[in-house]
């Protein structure tokens, strides 16, 4: 039974792009590792900006800086 968690931080991830994470890691697993998708579960949690931090600083004062994690 594959369980994925995926953690992101709250910036408006809708639920369409929830459901296509869902689907598409379900799909992986199944095609990589041969699991049953029924028996696939996967959980996205999403964290506030103020709560996840890198490079010593939190989220929340990068994004205000211009740092995002948006592809260039």
């Amino acid at each position: 039974m594959p369980y994925v968690k995926i953690e992101v931080t709250r910036e408006g991830v809708t639920r369409a792009q929830k459901q296509q994470l869902i689907a598409g890691i379900t799909n992986l697993i199944t095609d990589v590792l041969d699991k049953d998708p029924s028996l696939t579960h996967v959980v996205i949690q999403e964290i506030e900006l103020d709560d996840w931090g890198f490079a010593g600083e939190q989220v929340s004062v990068l994004r205000e800086k211009g740092i995002t994690a948006q592809k260039k």
